[in-house]
């Protein structure tokens, strides 16, 4: 319920200010709201515009990276284009390039797709880690 105010003429008084001279509500001019109106305005509920989240952006980019080089040694240390001493230690190799790219894609292509504007994709998708 919206309190009701007592006096709806120019003087200082009500809100915040003071109510001197001076003050800057004293220039305010209030007008009474129409009986069909509930008080609201369309400007209200416009959704402002979407705050991008540079530094998660800048992890996933990171992670995409070091994912993709990670599965690419990976890779070639398994076909025995890389040759190491002990074979048994690239398919973890694998599983953590996988590991670290898989996030890392998923945020850039949620990125991607909210920078240019396709349904359904947001910038409020991407974590920002509390910035």
């Amino acid at each position: 319920m919206m309190p009701i105010r007592a006096a709806l003429g120019g003087g200082g008084g009500g809100g915040g200010g003071g109510g001197g001279a001076g003050s800057a509500n004293s220039k305010v001019k209030y007008s009474r709201l129409a009986a069909d109106e509930d008080g609201y305005i369309d400007l209200q509920f416009k959704r402002s515009p979407p705050k991008v989240p540079y530094k998660a952006i800048a992890l996933a980019t990171f992670l995409f990276v070091v994912g993709a080089l990670l599965i690419i040694i990976g890779s070639l240390l398994l076909a025995d284009y890389i040759k190491v001493e002990h074979p048994d230690r690239t398919i973890p190799v694998l599983i953590i390039g996988v590991l670290v790219f898989l996030p890392g894609f998923y945020h850039l292509r949620i990125a991607y797709y909210a920078s240019k504007g396709y349904r359904g994709y947001s910038y409020d998708d991407i974590p920002d880690f509390g910035d």
